[in-house]
């Protein structure tokens, strides 16, 4: 049962539970104790399963520790601390793990100080960086509590010598547990967690969350089934409890109508003037280019501001992302921590709870794409309860413009879109079957209930289970001529399974894990190298694709192993921008609130009320400024009387012509995921029934099919139904460079394709031809074999969002979206991002707004005729 607690406890109560140790040290640091400790402190001390959803610097992780210090602290006192493991904490970040070390290793000196003696309570690190040396000494004298993340765990519960240490732990803190839930390294960790709750059968799950929804499906994911029905677990939602400043800002009055150079100056001499305002900024963007863009052109216009001198050090600005070396990131954040830098400008790096100091204000560059995120990003402002937290998001086109307005709204309103959180998972099942086996023999009818109690797996079919089984046992002979051999053996009259041969155990550590390698892959015509591109962008590339690289123009033709063949020669424009690889998906439940504000708006323009008033509603409903309601008023006020306005319940499908191409754009606003299935089925459609291939587009607006021959868009489109777009996506990206991607990526975790073995580490070239040969390999013996089908269902489920498409579908089929087509002479002003994207690359940016400009003065031109003639 999974229960939302109503009422906190008193305070008295928790201060009856405290040691005088414990309570003397909190009341020196702290006047009260914080909303989320009265909550959740007696409910862990009573071993209860909790899930904490609070925002950043909500004290979530004293409230998760208190009770387990505490009784750490009596025990010692007794003299019955065992040498035991009481507490595993996991984390998703290696960083987040060090910084809790230092931060639990501090307030255990502090209360020896207060009871003037040693307490002699070990806290350990175990993560990939932890020394031979002190792995060694955690096994003669296990740490009280263990920090950990969820591939060190799993290492540890298949690990003969230290698995004794995990037999009586009493709470498993999982923090952070959103970043892990929406992915399969949450997967994964939900198999870890039921291992370990089958070693210590007094198991209290505690999860620590930022803002995410839905919670009672994290709380299920947190503490999973037995026997079918979910565990208890209470909910502890304290989400909006700090005090919040967050406003969308336009660095100029009129976005559709300003020259690139003034656009660009005047976000740049509002990020300097926000920053100099503030003691410490963070500024997030979306994608790594323009983080060391941002931090650039600051550096540039402003030297004066961020150039570090001998007596004044604290007007540094530093960037921080993924692709930054461990010692540049560290610096980084220590800097940071020190008080030592003006300004910080990352990715997605810094999203997570790992301690940066004191920051006042968050920058965010156009949309975060997610409220939920958001209000993460955001949230890294005003760390400490009392603080407010101050964000604030620069929009640099009407798109963006009122997609954070309604970010803002939602926030504001608590409305918080939904995570997908994986499920089934075969790739990640073989790989826990097959460290389980290894650990001791176990029967089939066990295993099948124990793995059957995670939430990602309650649903699991007897079918798959058995054929994941038969992999793993070599069931598949003709397998071994591709050298995948036996990992287990399966006696079937017993039912048992074991571990099979002398290396089982090397092979498991040294491939564990679930994060893919990733590396550069090579572009060539012919033989000579013209450049590198990412994986990421690889996978988005089918056959005659264009892309720039480098200024030059390249149409894909296919690609072997890491290296991508193109043709050098073509007049077309890219099909696909460079960046696009990078961006962050808008989310379906955000979609579907900007299409209800698009519904709303249109009902007000059809009604004709007069510009105040909309301009009032407009204000009213998304609290704007001024500045941002005109600009909203003008780029509706365009769309309504050049096209229509498309909504949440109706696609517009505008068709119109342009240099002897014929572009059909579907207003789809329902995010980039579900549009990715729906444009791909309609050119499958087509090519199946038509004969023809299109050049398909794609952003979080919409889709566009474009083809130099004549195609019937509308009759392909209305033979898509919602029971069959399953099937028809499946066969869609049968011959896909995503599916080939991707099936390396889920063979690797299923451990079909060993990243490392003998002392040797394969390099991703190589795993990928392994997977190409592999994946004809296993279409021979079954087309629906266990990891190709993980593949499709990866690509499908958490890549695209096959089920949400679905939904869309069925919405059509019941009359609840109406789908209308229109015939425009050029692109509608909802239409120009999406037309633009495609020649973004070719122009520089200055050209790509010219050219929007353009579009602009155009439409406001045809307007004009339009009201004259109908004046």
């Amino acid at each position: 049962m999974i229960t939302l607690m109503e009422k906190p406890y008193k305070a008295e109560q928790i201060k009856k539970i405290l040691h005088p140790i414990v309570e003397k040290w909190f009341f020196s640091k702290f006047k009260k104790f914080s909303l989320p400790q009265l909550y959740g402190v007696m409910e862990i001390h009573s071993r209860n399963n909790i899930l904490v959803s609070a925002p950043t610097g909500a004290t979530k992780t004293l409230t998760g520790f208190l009770s387990i210090l505490n009784e750490l602290i009596d025990s010692s006192e007794k003299g019955i601390l065992e040498d035991k493991i009481y507490c595993v904490y996991i984390s998703p970040l290696k960083a987040l793990n060090e910084d809790i070390g230092v931060n639990l290793v501090e307030p255990l000196k502090e209360m020896e100080a207060i009871a003037g003696k040693k307490m002699n309570i070990r806290v350990g690190v175990r993560t990939g960086d932890t020394s031979t040396q002190e792995k060694s000494a955690m096994l003669k004298n296990p740490p009280h509590i263990l920090i950990t993340t969820p591939e060190s765990l799993a290492i540890l519960l298949s690990s003969v010598k230290f698995v004794d240490h995990l037999k009586d732990v009493q709470w498993c803190i999982i923090d952070e547990v959103h970043a892990l839930a929406e992915n399969k390294r949450g997967v994964h960790l939900s198999l870890s967690i039921e291992r370990l709750a089958k070693l210590s059968s007094h198991l209290a799950r505690v999860g620590l969350s930022a803002t995410i929804s839905p919670l009672e499906e994290v709380a299920k994911f947190l503490v999973g089934y037995d026997d079918g029905k979910e565990r208890e677990c209470k909910i502890v939602d304290v989400q909006f409890l700090k005090k919040t400043d967050l406003k969308v800002l336009s660095p100029v009055p009129d976005l559709a109508d300003m020259a690139h150079e003034k656009i660009h100056s005047a976000m740049y001499s509002l990020i300097d003037e926000l920053i100099q305002e503030h003691k410490t900024t963070l500024i997030f963007t979306n994608t790594r280019a323009a983080t060391e863009r941002v931090v650039h052109h600051l550096k540039e216009k402003f030297p004066k501001n961020y150039t570090e001198t001998g007596e004044d050090e604290n007007k540094g600005i530093g960037a921080h992302h993924g692709s930054l070396s461990k010692t540049l990131r560290h610096n980084i954040e220590k800097r940071l921590r020190e008080g030592r830098l003006k300004a910080v400008v990352c990715s997605t790096s810094l999203e997570l709870g790992i301690d940066i100091g004191y920051i006042d204000l968050v920058i965010c560059l156009g949309s975060p794409k997610s409220v939920a995120r958001a209000l993460q990003r955001i949230g890294r402002s005003g760390h400490r309860l009392k603080d407010t937290t101050k964000g604030r998001i620069i929009v640099l086109d009407r798109d963006d413009l009122v997609e954070c307005s309604v970010i803002l709204k939602s926030a504001i309103e608590k409305k918080i879109d939904k995570i997908h959180i994986p499920t089934n998972c075969l790739d990640v099942l073989a790989q826990q079957i097959y460290g389980i086996a290894i650990h001791d023999k176990i029967s089939i009818t066990e295993l099948f209930e124990l793995i059957k109690r995670s939430y990602c797996y309650r649903k699991l079919s007897k079918k798959d289970f058995s054929e994941v089984i038969d992999y793993l046992a070599g069931k598949y002979i003709s397998l071994e001529d591709r050298h995948i051999y036996a990992r287990i053996w399966h006696d079937e009259e017993t039912g048992m399974i074991g571990k099979r041969g002398r290396l089982a155990r090397v092979v498991y550590m040294t491939n564990i894990g679930t994060i893919p390698d990733k590396t550069s892959v090579k572009v060539k015509v012919g033989e000579q190298v013209v450049g590198t591109i990412e994986e990421a962008f690889l996978e988005k590339l089918k056959p005659g694709d264009v892309f720039v690289l480098g200024g030059q123009v390249y149409q894909f033709k296919f690609s072997r192993g890491m290296v991508a063949q193109v043709n050098a020669s073509t007049n077309r424009p890219p099909t696909v921008p460079s960046w696009f690889s990078e961006m962050l998906p808008l989310s379906f439940d955000l979609a579907l609130e900007i299409g209800r504000f698009r519904r709303l708006m249109n009902e007000r323009f059809c009604s004709g009320e007069s510009k105040e008033e909309i301009l009032k509603f407009i204000s009213k409903f998304l609290y704007v400024d001024d500045n941002a309601a005109n600009s909203i008023y003008n780029y509706f006020y365009e769309q309504f009387n050049f096209a229509t306005i498309p909504s949440n319940t109706r696609i517009i499908v505008e068709q119109y012509s342009d240099n002897n191409r014929r572009y059909a754009i579907f207003h789809s606003l329902f995010g980039r995921r579900v549009n990715d299935c729906l444009s791909r089925a309609v050119a499958f459609a087509i090519s199946r029934t038509q004969h023809r291939d299109v050049e398909i587009g794609i952003n979080d607006n919409g889709f566009y099919i474009a083809s130099e021959k004549v195609v019937n868009v509308m009759h392909a489109f209305k033979l898509l139904k919602s029971k069959d777009i399953g099937k028809v996506m499946s066969m869609a990206i049968e011959r896909s460079e995503v599916l080939k991607r991707r099936f390396r990526n889920c063979a690797t975790r299923a451990l079909m394709i060993l990243r490392n073995y003998m002392g040797k580490k394969k390099n991703v070239g190589r795993q990928q031809v392994s997977s190409m040969i592999l994946m004809n390999a296993v279409k021979r013996i079954d087309i629906n074999f266990s990891i190709l089908k993980e593949a499709r269902r990866e690509v499908l489920e958490d890549l695209m969002d096959i089920e949400n498409t679905t939904k869309v579908l069925k919405d059509i089929e019941k009359g609840k979206i109406k789908v209308e087509e229109i015939n425009t002479s050029m692109p509608s002003p909802f239409a120009f991002n999406l037309i633009a994207q495609g020649v973004m690359d070719i122009m520089k940016i200055e050209d790509r707004v010219e050219f929007i400009r353009r579009m602009h003065k155009n439409v406001l031109a045809k307007i004009s005729i339009k009201k004259h003639r109908s004046g």
